[in-house]
């Protein structure tokens, strides 16, 4: 036997609406109400929310090496959290897109380049898809500097198999091999949207 409840409204015993339905739309409580779901919330069959994951946050935990007028790419070897044990941090530097995660991704790079003598001129910062370009920032010193910040983002539409990269180009006018400083002056992060 089937039963059937029609009302275009339910309310509790202080008279509040719990439940209104008014055309085709239907309120379930009111403002400043919490409202508990058991189970799966669905928007026509498909579940309602998600998690951005995976995601990653890496570091170096020393100083790197820059060499002056050519690129470099940023050895990121510590890893802070990685959801999908998608970033290499000991060979190829890289967060890789694991199989079934394809979609968008927010990326951003970040670092410092310090030396002992003030002589520094250009710092480009760049975030590679498949070793490609797809950011790319550059920061002039208005004078010779000792230090330089940089950080680049990126959202990308992301395919299973596409890896991203930081890499860094500066110039000096001592043509000296530069540091990029260790710890919280550098990283790069990324995590998939929800969509």
């Amino acid at each position: 036997m089937t039963s059937i409840l029609k009302a275009d409204t339910i309310q509790d015993t202080d008279g509040n609406n719990i439940i209104n339905e008014n055309s085709n739309t239907i309120t379930i409580g009111a403002s400043g109400d919490t409202t508990n779901i058991v189970g799966t919330l669905q928007n026509n069959g498909a579940a309602v929310g998600g998690t951005n994951t995976p995601n990653f946050k890496v570091y170096r935990n020393t100083t790197q090496s820059i060499s002056s007028a050519s690129w470099t790419k940023m050895q990121f070897n510590t890893e802070s959290f990685d959801t999908a044990s998608a970033f290499d941090n000991s060979t190829n530097y890289r967060f890789t897109v694991p199989s079934g995660q394809a979609g968008k991704y927010f990326f951003t790079c970040h670092g410092q380049i310090a030396q002992s003598t003030q002589d520094l001129n250009r710092l480009i910062i760049a975030i590679r898809k498949n070793g490609t370009a797809v950011v790319e920032l550059e920061e002039d010193g208005a004078y010779d500097e000792y230090t330089m910040s940089f950080q680049a983002t990126l959202i990308d539409d992301a395919s299973v198999g596409d890896y991203y990269e930081g890499w860094i180009y500066q110039i000096n006018s001592g043509s000296d091999a530069l540091n990029m400083q260790a710890d919280r002056k550098n990283g790069f992060s990324g995590f998939k949207l929800i969509e």
